[in-house]
């Protein structure tokens, strides 16, 4: 189709604002994208410092430090899971449980239970003693900022993703005075 006077022919090879078009056909799928690379490396992000900081924390659980320590062993732990993970994540945020089991075999009947709103039913904190395996598991719930990334990725359609960081060790014979006497 073809211009039919020299100010409409002006007009129609005008391409100056073509720029400004083509990017407002791009520019809002691109931004959603940028959002959500952000969202996820924040997600990886919080995932890792969560697996950081129960991996600091059990250390003193494996070691004896939290089980020998002066004042409430939970309070010790949880005093060592949070200056971990203060970093990036909220502390008073953070659900953990410690359990003693019979063995490594023991894991399956010690699976993680959430209640309706997604928090931990925490079986509750013991941290053992000489040569014990012992399950220590934290849960963080990151509440997601996009809302097109929550219904995918959030659990249950929800704006909350669940992290779950689990360790299971055996403490070591921490305790020379037990050791001998099993000796």
């Amino acid at each position: 189709m073809g211009c039919i006077s020299k100010k409409m022919k002006d007009y129609c090879h005008d391409d100056k604002g073509a720029t400004a078009v083509e990017f407002a056909m791009i520019g809002v799928p691109m931004v959603y994208l940028l959002l959500g690379i952000i969202e996820m490396a924040m997600m990886f992000t919080g995932m890792s410092v969560l697996d950081f900081a129960t991996s600091e924390a059990s250390r003193l659980i494996r070691t004896g430090q939290v089980q020998q320590s002066a004042g409430d062993p939970e309070t010790v732990f949880k005093d060592a899971l949070c200056d971990a993970a203060n970093v990036f994540l909220d502390c008073g945020k953070i659900q953990y449980e410690v359990i003693h089991m019979n063995g490594f075999g023991d894991f399956a009947s010690h699976a993680a239970s959430f209640d309706g709103d997604g928090n931990l039913v925490s079986q509750g904190f013991d941290a053992g003693s000489v040569n014990d395996v012992i399950l220590i598991r934290a849960v963080y719930q990151y509440k997601l900022m996009t809302p097109l990334i929550a219904q995918f990725m959030g659990d249950g359609g929800g704006t909350t993703k669940r992290f779950v960081s689990t360790v299971v060790l055996e403490t070591e014979p921490y305790d020379v005075e037990l050791v001998v006497d099993e000796l």
